[in-house]
C-alpha cells in the first residue's frame, strides 16, 4: 500500500457503543473495524471517549438531561486533554436519533478541526418526544461535517433529503476478509445463522427464520446452526420448539475463528434480516464462500446481490424463503458457483484494504483542504 502523505491523529468516537464495549454487536465490530481501517491506512487512531450516548426511550426525559450533563463534563475533560497538541480531525462512527454525538462538533469548532461522520442517519419519523431533539444535534453534526460518508444508500438519500447541503460520498461497509478465507468444506445440507438475541429486529427475524424452516419438506436433509445468544434465548429457543431438535445447533457466544470454521462447513447462510442496516455477518458469510438466504428489506440488498450470491425474498414471505432454501440445499453446483461469486464480490467491494486506501485519500484531502 501507498503510504499515507502524512500520518494523521485521529480522534475516533461511537456514541451508540466504543469499540471497547463488552457486549459483541454489528455495530461494535464496524467500529473496531473503522479503527483498524485507520491503522492500516499508516494513521494513529485514539479513542476521544467511551461515553455512551446511547437513549432508547424517546420519553426518557430524565436520561436526556442526564447526558447533556455527562456529554458537557466530558467536553471539558477532552478539551483539557487536547488542549496541548490537537489531534488532526475528529471521526464520529453512528451517529443517529438514539446516540447522537454532542461531544465533536463542538470540539471540532473549538480547536478548530475537520470533522468526519461515518454512517449518520436522519429520519423525520423518528422526531418524537427527546428523539426529535437529538436528531436536532444529528441535523447539526451532519451540516457541520466536512464530509459524511454513507455506508448504504438508503442512508445516503436519508441524509439528502434531510440535510440537502452536507457533503456526502459512499462508503461500503466492509470486513477483514482474511479470517474467513479457510477453504470451504461445506456439509450437506447445513444451515448457519450468526445472530445476537435481543428484543425487536433479531427476535422477529428469529420468528420468521422459524417460521421459514417449518415450510421445509420433512423429507429434505437439513440441519440448522446458531451462532449467537442474548437475553433473549429462551424465547428465541422456544420459537423453534415445533422443530426437531436433532436438526437444531445452539452454539451460543462465538469468537471470530471459531465463527469461521463453522461458516466453512456451511452449505448456505440463512438470516431473514428484518431491519438490517446491511449486516456484516452477511459479509463474513460471503467471504467464506456460502451463499446466502434473506429478505429482499432494509440495507440488505446492498450487501447480497439476488441471484448472483444468494436469494433475496420478500419480507414476511416464509414460503417464498422456504422455496429458495430447497432450491440452493438440492443443488450443489449452485451452492458451489454463488458460494465463489460472493467471496469474490467482497474481496473487490468490501475488503478493508479498499477501504483503507479509499479512506485514506478522503481524509488526507479533507486535512490538507484540497478541493
Amino acid at each position: 500500500m501507498t503510504p499515507p502523505t502524512r500520518r494523521l491523529r485521529i480522534a475516533f468516537y461511537a456514541p451508540l457503543k466504543a469499540p471497547t464495549h463488552p457486549v459483541p454487536s454489528g455495530d461494535r465490530l464496524m467500529a473496531q473495524l473503522l479503527v483498524r481501517c485507520m491503522e492500516q491506512a499508516g494513521h494513529q487512531v485514539d479513542l476521544a471517549s467511551d461515553l455512551r450516548a446511547y437513549l432508547g426511550d424517546p420519553q426518557d426525559l430524565i436520561g436526556w438531561a442526564k447526558l447533556l450533563t455527562d456529554a458537557a463534563l466530558e467536553s471539558n475533560r477532552i478539551v483539557a486533554l487536547l488542549a496541548g497538541q490537537p489531534p488532526d480531525l475528529w471521526l464520529c462512527y453512528h451517529p443517529y436519533y438514539k446516540a447522537p454525538d454532542l461531544l465533536g462538533p463542538r470540539l471540532a469548532q473549538r480547536f478548530a478541526l475537520p470533522y468526519v461522520t461515518v454512517e449518520a442517519s436522519l429520519s423525520t419519523r423518528r422526531n418524537i418526544g427527546i428523539w426529535a431533539e437529538t436528531q436536532a444535534h444529528v441535523r447539526i453534526a451532519v451540516q457541520q461535517a466536512n464530509l459524511n460518508l454513507c455506508l448504504t444508500a438508503r442512508d445516503m438519500n436519508g441524509l439528502q433529503d434531510a440535510t440537502p447541503t452536507a457533503q456526502l460520498a459512499r462508503f461500503p461497509p466492509f470486513i477483514e476478509p482474511d479470517a474467513f478465507s479457510a477453504l470451504p468444506n461445506p456439509k450437506s445440507g447445513h444451515l448457519v445463522t450468526v445472530a445476537m438475541m435481543r428484543a425487536g429486529d433479531k427476535t422477529e427475524s428469529y420468528r420468521r427464520l422459524a417460521a421459514t424452516l417449518a415450510l421445509l419438506p420433512p423429507s429434505l436433509h437439513w440441519y440448522l446452526t446458531v451462532i449467537g445468544d442474548g437475553p433473549q434465548r429462551a424465547e428465541v429457543q422456544a420459537m423453534f420448539a415445533h422443530l426437531p431438535p436433532a436438526r437444531l445447533t445452539w452454539l451460543g457466544q462465538q469468537s471470530r475463528p471459531q465463527i469461521a470454521a463453522t461458516l466453512a462447513r456451511a452449505s448456505a447462510y440463512i438470516w431473514p434480516g428484518c431491519g438490517e442496516a446491511y449486516g456484516l455477518a452477511y459479509l463474513e458469510a460471503q467471504a467464506a464462500g456460502v451463499p446466502v438466504i434473506a429478505q429482499r428489506t432494509a440495507g440488505v440488498p446492498e450487501v447480497v446481490a439476488d441471484g448472483v450470491t444468494g436469494f433475496l425474498t420478500d419480507p414476511g414471505d416464509d414460503a417464498a424463503a422456504a422455496a429458495a432454501t430447497l432450491h440452493l440445499l438440492t443443488d450443489p453446483d449452485l451452492q458451489h458457483r454463488m458460494g465463489q461469486a460472493a467471496r469474490l464480490r467482497v474481496l473487490r467491494d468490501h475488503s478493508i484494504a479498499g477501504a483503507a486506501q479509499r479512506l485514506n485519500t478522503l481524509l488526507q484531502t479533507i486535512v490538507e483542504g484540497k478541493p
